[in-house]
């Protein structure tokens, strides 16, 4: 069951990011980019409290994903891709992106906070950064 509600057009929407953030990590890489944007929507806190859909959390300006300023982004989604996306829709969640709402991929280690927020792990290249229950209650679904 869909944990937030989505059409075929926000499947492939989310399909196109996570392959354009994290196709070099590969499919956990990918599921984990989509946690983060499974979290953005269902979040309505922090820097995330005007986005209630995939269109919204894709597009946020300023804040959002830097891939939607690449051309990559703008390639049809692949099947693949769509199933992974599917996945996160659903529910899927993989450490340590379970409850992040950002990511990023620094040019050394992961620091122990990013904006306040507690690093939650590294996968690859890229550190996960999750906001405290208090601050973030529906994160932790």
């Amino acid at each position: 069951m869909a944990v937030i509600k989505t059409n075929s057009s926000d499947v492939d929407l989310l399909a196109r990011l996570l392959r354009a953030e994290a196709e070099g990590e590969g499919e956990l890489g990918m599921l984990m980019v989509g946690n983060v944007g499974v979290n953005r929507v269902l979040s309505s806190c922090l820097d995330f409290m005007n986005i209630r859909n995939i269109n919204d959390m894709v597009f946020q300006s300023p804040g959002g994903f830097e891939a939607t300023q690449k051309g990559y982004f703008y390639q049809r989604a692949r099947e693949a891709d769509k199933r992974l996306a599917e996945r996160v829709i659903n529910g899927e969640r993989t450490w340590p992106a379970t409850n992040a709402l950002w990511f990023f991929r620094p040019s050394g280690g992961c620091p122990g906070t990013w904006y306040d927020q507690q690093n939650t792990g590294r996968f690859k290249a890229h550190c996960f950064f999750a906001p405290t229950y208090d601050d973030c209650p529906l994160v932790y679904y």
